[in-house]
């Protein structure tokens, strides 16, 4: 068994290498797929907000370097590493991570959720490196750009659908966990990280708020006002993506019933029809009713 683990440490750092020359910054993972090294911070009364500052290997994803020698320097730290992370929406490919989760007991079809969302939004993935997980998913690489870092979250695009973004992380391929390797989709392995779709890119990053965090204590008007404001400032080629995005933070917040006839009121005055737009609300209620 020793000499299996020291096998697969070898080979995890030698993918971490290759992956840290391509630009891809990397940190060692333990087979649970959490970063490798313990924190130098452990024991220490929480909150503790250090991200590295303190000199030491042991911070996650902030560890994550492409570095040759202190890649090196990580994983003979980590000495029983059998994987690696990579850093997401660092420069310079900033990369966004597409987790497609596939989960036959509970019916979940991120491949057709993804599919539906194409269509709805008028996208399509291009081709671009795919690494296939132990479980059956799919994690798709794309790269965004500079200036709208996309966050980190899960289930929100859709059922089964993780995005990694900022302070994210990848599993790198050739990493090996407790339910089996990491490995890159046939046909990918040539392909460099596409860039993400513009309108996919929309939906990933929702528009910064000026005029403060919508929650349960603001006055129902005033929720719904700054949607329907969002709705009504649509150029062409926005105007159902920005409605179906206010619909489901309406309906998240619990109040989407209520302002549903203003949204379409609003959607038809950028040029969309009556149709169109109760269609993009109801497919709003829908999802966010599937993640409640």
């Amino acid at each position: 068994m020793a000499t299996i683990d020291r096998q697969t440490a070898t080979l995890a750092l030698a993918h971490a290498l290759a992956a840290a020359g391509r630009g891809l910054p990397v940190f060692p993972l333990s087979a649970t797929k959490l970063p490798a090294l313990r924190s130098p911070h452990h024991g220490e009364q929480p909150p503790v907000h250090c991200r590295g500052e303190c000199g030491l290997p042991g911070h996650g994803v902030h560890d994550a370097t492409t570095d040759p020698a202190a890649v090196r320097a990580l994983f003979a730290a980590a000495p029983r590493a059998t994987g690696y992370g990579i850093a997401c929406g660092r420069a310079p490919h900033r990369l966004i991570g597409i987790d497609l989760d596939i989960d036959t007991a509970y019916g979940n079809d991120s491949v057709g959720a993804l599919r539906q969302l194409a269509l709805q939004h008028l996208f399509t993935i291009p081709p671009t490196v795919t690494v296939l997980t132990p479980s059956g998913g799919r994690h798709l690489w794309l790269t965004g750009p500079a200036d709208a870092p996309v966050p980190n979250s899960a289930g929100r695009l859709a059922p089964g659908i993780d995005v990694l973004g900022s302070g994210g992380y990848l599993v790198g391929p050739g990493s090996v966990t407790t339910r089996g390797r990491y490995r890159l989709a046939p046909g990918t392995a040539h392909l460099t990280p596409a860039p993400c779709p513009r309108a996919l890119l929309r939906l990933l990053t929702p528009p910064r708020r000026t005029t403060g965090t919508l929650t349960s204590e603001t006055p129902p008007g005033r929720r719904g006002e700054g949607l329907i404001h969002f709705v009504l400032a649509a150029h062409e080629g926005q105007r159902n993506t920005r409605l179906f995005w206010a619909a489901c933070r309406a309906y998240e917040h619990g109040f989407g019933d209520a302002i549903a006839d203003a949204l379409t009121t609003a959607a038809i005055r950028t040029g969309l029809t009556e149709q169109e737009a109760r269609a993009a609300i109801a497919s709003a209620e829908r999802l966010t009713r599937g993640r409640k």
